[in-house]
């Protein structure tokens, strides 16, 4: 039986449903196989990715590509995303208030230290990078890519989800948990503080990151990006106490607009 064929009988509501689920579930495989380290694939990559026949793998991305989400570079035989891909993602940061409304902070607050701000939120996984702000005049600064998917027990960010988030929303978390009492009190120490701090040794980055809430909801962690340098190490620097208050501020920003009424 090839491996686009239905299930047994069921009905006709269910032979019709189960494969328009299992079409709409491949096509997102497709799509979640493009991340920023990888913006080009083969059709062989993309199969693999699929886990299907390499006929059926062409036949969902001539449907993409039909539909704009994704485009074949005939040349190099790769493809990357389409350009209806930018209208769905700028249709999804309209629907993320916490975008907008902590731009004008955050912009303020690269201003007042000179330095890149970061915002990331949760997409499930792990921590993704929805804003960039930082200042283009200065001779050397720390470049953080949009749509970069961070390291969840890593990063500053990623650490912030881990400490506020419940754990069974973080996968893997409790056996990193069990595994390491070291990650178990950091985690408290940020939930104390509002504040995470890393310093990876192999680049010379030093990021710190702190919550953003709506009401007692965790929508975001804003971040501080720098070198080793120019970045503080600890949790209680001028620029830790900055984002924390510039974080502070987005909360309760948030929190207005959550109680305006409905018009």
């Amino acid at each position: 039986m090839g491996d686009d064929s239905a299930p047994g009988r069921q009905g006709a509501a269910g032979e019709n449903r189960i494969p328009a689920i299992q079409t709409v579930q491949r096509a997102a495989m497709i799509l979640s196989a493009f991340t920023v380290s990888r913006p080009h694939l083969t059709l062989n990559q993309l199969t693999a990715s699929l886990g299907t026949s390499k006929a059926t793998a062409h036949r969902y991305t001539k449907a993409l590509r039909e539909s704009n989400l994704l485009r074949y570079d005939e040349r190099e035989a790769l493809y990357s995303l389409g350009p209806q891909i930018l209208t769905l993602s700028a249709a999804a940061r309209v629907g993320m208030p916490v975008i907008g409304i902590a731009g004008p902070y955050m912009q303020r607050l690269v201003r007042e230290i000179d330095e890149t701000v970061v915002l990331s939120v949760w997409d499930g996984d792990t921590a993704v990078v929805v804003r960039v702000d930082d200042n283009t005049d200065r001779t050397i600064r720390v470049s953080v890519r949009m749509g970069s998917r961070l390291s969840r027990t890593e990063s500053a960010q990623g650490r912030v989800f881990c400490a506020f988030l419940p754990p069974d929303e973080v996968p893997g978390l409790q056996e990193q948990l069990d595994a390491s009492p070291e990650l178990r009190q950091e985690l408290v120490k940020i939930r104390e503080d509002d504040i995470s701090a890393n310093t990876p040794s192999v680049n010379g980055v030093r990021s710190i990151a702190s919550p953003v809430f709506r009401g007692p909801v965790l929508l975001a962690a804003m971040a501080i990006v720098g070198t080793t340098s120019s970045v503080p190490a600890g949790t209680h620097s001028p620029l830790a106490e900055a984002l924390k208050r510039t974080a502070a501020e987005v909360t309760a920003e948030l929190g207005k607009e959550r109680t305006l009424p409905d018009r």
